[in-house]
Parts: C-alpha cells; structure tokens; sequence
C-alpha cells in the first residue's frame, strides 16, 4: 500500500475528499538540471492532487490524514499509460506500413511512409482512448479505489517564554 498525506478538503454523504500534494523525488536527483521530467515539472507546477475516498474514520474538513493507495493500481494504471499508447503508436505504424489501408484509401501504394506516420498517430488515438476507458473502469472498481487508513497525529507545538 503506497500512502500519502492529505488534508479533508470537503466531506458529504459517507465520502470525503482528500487533497494530497504531489511529490516527486527530482530535488534529489543529480540530473534534476538536465531531465525532461524536471523541467515539466517546474514549468507545469504542482497541483494538488484531490482523491475521493469512503469516510470510514468520520473524519471532518480540516483533519490531517493519511491515504492509501493498492500498489496494484498504480502499476496497472502505469502500465496502461505508458506501454498502451507506445504499442498503438507501432502496431498502427507497421499496419500502415504493410497493410496499404486499403479500406481508408483506396488506391494506396503499400509501403509509403505517410501511410505508415498515418497508421501510427491512428494506432496512438485510439490507444489513448482505449486506456480512458480502462482508467474509468479501474476508478470504479473498490478494489483499486484510495482508502483512508488513518488520521495524522497532531504536531505538539511547545512555547517558551524567555
């Protein structure tokens, strides 16, 4: 279970909503100046990140809490993401490329390039679309939803007077 800090930003009807602030590890890196995530990251800024999770602890706005998310999803939603578009990119680059798309265009010479870029961002389009659909339906199944698993203990602030 992978967990994050977050703060009860709204609660209604047996739901609570958490915002986290997204990490990411680039401060420690010593290609943080040279790496493309880096730089995305300045430029992009980090947004909260809100996570809709089932109240289980009757936590209210305001609270500090810690939420878990199933180590599962993240790899599975990773793996989605990052290997779906990448195979539709080359699998509809060597359709068109030896496939003369024929239904498309018919008349077209099998093996011109633009009919294999065609192929490609055709092949990119609708993996892009078939890993939407997927990432909807791992949203909806409780298995791979975020959990609140506890609630922050409270930092002890001492003043001295002196």
């Amino acid at each position: 279970m992978i967990e994050e800090q977050g703060t009860v930003v709204d609660t209604s009807a047996g739901a609570a909503v958490v915002q986290a602030t997204r990490r990411s590890s680039c401060g420690s890196c010593g290609a943080a100046a040279g790496c493309g995530t880096s730089l995305l990251d300045r430029f992009l800024g980090r947004r909260p990140l809100l996570l809709e999770v089932d109240n289980s602890l009757d936590v209210a706005i305001g609270d500090r809490v810690i939420v878990g998310v199933p180590e599962a999803s993240m790899l599975r939603a990773a793996a989605a993401a990052y290997l779906g578009p990448l195979a539709g990119l080359i699998l509809g680059a060597v359709s068109g490329r030896h496939a003369p798309l024929g239904w498309l265009l018919p008349g077209a010479a099998a093996g011109s390039e633009w009919l294999s870029l065609l192929g490609g961002g055709l092949g990119f389009v609708i993996a892009l679309l078939l890993v939407a659909r997927y990432s909807r339906s791992l949203a909806r199944d409780p298995r791979f939803r975020p959990v609140l698993l506890r609630r922050e203990a409270p930092v002890a602030v001492t003043l001295t007077w002196g």
